[in-house]
């Protein structure tokens, strides 16, 4: 028996790796062609480097290489030598680059693939707590206080972003999440526990107002308990088991019609055998809001017009409903020092044919990274069904769910 859920535990975590490896190829990069010239022809001459950037610290300390970004009050550095350096602007005394770069206080949205025009653009000379934008001739064209850049990035990638397409496995970020509990003794308990979610806003970098989003979710636990055969005092008892069986799966896109404002198409299905729900689809449209867009957080409000069928288990006539509904819905994620992430989804989806059958959830999820891409995280999920058909014993409207597992970061590039 312990062999048979075993190969189940393992058959899930092959479907979630080669999901995984699929996208993950997607950030290696080409082989180099390595196939000699014939006849021995020279190599073509790499393109002249350009000036390398300085940074020079409160200390008077220096580093030369690129500065790659800054959001907020952090400055992305590289070094050569020292490799990616990371410090708050209060620790920056000169700053000079030699790439032209854009200066964003706010996000851009560019629904036509066109770089606007009016941002602040050029090679970066800061001090005394002030960005100095300059063109090409060192002549000074605008001048920013570090508070007020909340981005500063490349130009090339600035126009890649906004007039570039990603292709199907480009841009997707994410994580895949497996765990398992395996006792032995009296009883013998065996609970799998496993999630996938991939998210692709485009464009891809925070620092651009996205245009459009699609995100696909799926979490999924399977127990059992199995109570052997025994004899006591003469009396047999026979085997028994009961198992529990709780997934979750949902795809939605997002179109934005603003920097804030989008349209949104989504579905969702949901299993529970505590709850006696045997499936629970839902197919809806309608908008949402960010309403809160920072570098260390973001928070989505939306709500949606939908269909909803509910099948139960075992049903009788009459228990099993179309319904015509919403999902009110709050998403919100922050990063906590530490590269931890937190993150928080709340929906309450009400049924306006039948005000009986509604239902709520809440799921709740933290992520601390501890070796590259690993991870290890820790969450809940709950789960309320107001309406679940009678059984013996009674069935409980609330499902409460404690997950830990061990997460792997799924990172593609564009």
């Amino acid at each position: 028996m312990l062999l048979q859920y075993v190969r189940s535990f393992c058959a899930l975590c092959r479907g979630l790796m080669t999901i995984t490896l699929v996208l993950a190829a997607a950030t290696l990069p080409g082989l180099a062609d390595t196939t000699g010239a014939p006849g021995g022809a020279a190599r073509k001459k790499s393109a002249p480097q350009p000036t390398p950037d300085t940074l020079i610290f409160q200390n008077g300390d220096r580093l030369s290489g690129k500065l790659l970004r800054t959001v907020g009050n952090e400055v992305y550095f590289h070094s050569p030598f020292a490799g990616d350096v990371t410090v708050k602007w209060d620790n920056v005394k000169e700053l000079r680059t030699g790439t032209r770069l854009v200066v964003l206080e706010g996000g851009i949205f560019a629904r036509h693939g066109v770089a606007p025009v009016n941002v602040p653009k050029g090679t970066l000379a800061v001090a005394d707590g002030t960005i100095k934008v300059e063109d090409e001739n060192g002549a000074e064209t605008a001048q920013i206080p570090v508070k007020k850049a909340m981005y500063v990035v490349d130009e090339t990638i600035l126009k890649k972003q906004i007039a570039g397409h990603p292709g199907v496995l480009a841009g997707w970020n994410g994580s895949v999440t497996a765990g398992a509990t395996v006792v032995q003794a009296s009883q013998d308990q065996y609970t799998f526990t496993g999630s996938l979610g991939l998210l692709r806003a485009v464009p891809t970098v925070a620092w651009l107002d996205t245009k459009n989003r699609t995100s696909l979710d799926f979490s999924g636990s399977f127990g059992k308990i199995i109570q052997p055969a025994y004899t006591s005092d003469g009396v047999f008892t026979p085997a028994s088991a009961s198992k529990s069986s709780i997934y979750h799966a949902d795809a939605e896109r997002d179109e934005y019609f603003s920097p804030r404002f989008y349209a949104l198409a989504q579905t969702s299905f949901d299993h529970n055998y505590g709850q006696e729900l045997d499936l629970q689809q839902i197919y809806g449209a309608g908008i949402g809001w960010t309403a809160i867009k920072q570098p260390t957080q973001e928070l989505d409000v939306k709500s949606t017009l939908q269909y909803e069928s509910q099948q139960f288990l075992d049903a009788t006539a009459g228990q099993n409903q179309n319904l015509i509904g919403s999902t009110l819905d709050s998403t919100w994620a922050v990063k906590l020092p530490h590269k931890v992430l937190f993150k928080q989804q709340v929906n309450w989806i009400p049924a306006y044919n039948n005000p009986y059958a509604y239902s709520a959830g809440e799921t709740n999820s933290l992520t601390m990274p501890f070796f590259r891409n690993l991870a290890f995280s820790v969450g809940s999920i709950d789960s309320y069904l107001n309406d679940p058909p009678p059984a013996t014993p009674p069935t409980m409207r609330n499902s409460f769910e404690f997950t830990t597992g061990l997460t792997y970061a799924i990172k593609t590039k564009y």
